[in-house]
């Protein structure tokens, strides 16, 4: 026969209230029911935990079952409050995947709210290119993940759009290109060095991949690539998200022909089931990020 956990609590609390009518008036119960509960924990325990005649009196083995009973409902209750806190996405981890310009520019405001409700929660971030943030999600690395899907269409993930990020020209504050504020076509940069990067496959669509195609030099480290354009090397295309929005040496200027725009969303795989954290984290990301974009729009 197992212990009950009803015989334990009843225990206790006989002992704290100090008898059995006390006790049985505290838990709503009859004194018999709870005589009844103590009476088959002794029966399961093989020993005898009050003394005879005095009800209140533990004997030397309820002595020492007590404080080991105590500390067994404590960490019971614990539990019970942390799977309840778990429950409703309160406890636990999230692990998102992003795209290096969306983990800096966006994911902040969407953590700090997070954050803010969600106190106890480990939050991992890991940023990696738009093809390595989808792998990361298809092998179960990253329960979300931010940026541009490349496979729309694949039956596995369900992709929800929230922003639209325009593709821009980057090259030094001095270029000739720079006097074109208001925008560029891409005939107009035919004449000078191409630097391809991993966000010229946007490019891909347009008469403009003929840039990529004919570039001479070819840089994915976005950090190194900065380097090498503030070197004078050549300019390239990039999203304004991905950006630095404290930049001195180098400008952005707007890709007018083609108009080119990646779709930055949140995506998640159909056949996994998130948890209730990974879901209050997804629905933030969709407040808060659709209610920039919004803002952005009123804004032009």
């Amino acid at each position: 026969m197992d212990i009950k956990l009803q015989q334990l609590k009843y225990f206790v609390l006989v002992v704290d209230e100090g008898g059995f009518r006390a006790a049985s008036s505290k838990a709503n119960r009859s004194q018999a029911a709870l005589s009844t509960a103590v009476k088959e924990l002794e029966k399961i325990l093989g020993q005898t935990l009050f003394e005879t005649g005095h009800k209140v009196k533990l004997t030397p083995f309820g002595a020492i079952c007590l404080p080991k009973i105590r500390q067994f409902l404590n960490h019971y209750q614990s539990l019970t409050c942390d799977l309840s806190a778990a429950a409703v996405g309160q406890l636990g981890q999230v692990r998102i995947g992003s795209v290096p310009s969306v983990a800096a520019k966006l994911i902040p405001k969407v953590l700090a709210a997070f954050t803010a409700c969600h106190p106890q929660v480990e939050v991992s971030l890991i940023d990696d290119n738009a093809a390595g943030v989808e792998l990361r999600l298809l092998a179960g690395e990253v329960d979300l993940a931010l940026g541009n899907c490349l496979h729309i269409n694949d039956s596995r993930i369900d992709f929800t759009p929230l922003i639209s990020d325009p593709l821009g020209v980057v090259c030094l504050s001095d270029h000739p290109l720079a006097a074109f504020k208001n925008g560029l076509k891409w005939q107009q940069l035919e004449a000078y060095p191409f630097i391809k990067n991993g966000t010229c496959t946007l490019l891909a669509p347009t008469p403009a991949r003929v840039l990529a195609e004919s570039a001479l030099y070819s840089v994915e480290n976005i950090t190194s690539l900065f380097s090498v354009l503030e070197l004078g090397i050549g300019i390239t295309t990039l999203p304004k998200l991905a950006f630095p929005t404290n930049e001195k040496e180098l400008v952005w200027i707007p890709l007018i022909d083609p108009v080119v725009e990646r779709e930055i969303g949140i995506f998640r795989l159909l056949d996994r089931h998130i948890s209730p954290q990974a879901h209050a984290f997804f629905t933030l990301c969709q407040q808060e990020l659709m209610c920039q974009q919004e803002l952005k729009s009123e804004g032009q």
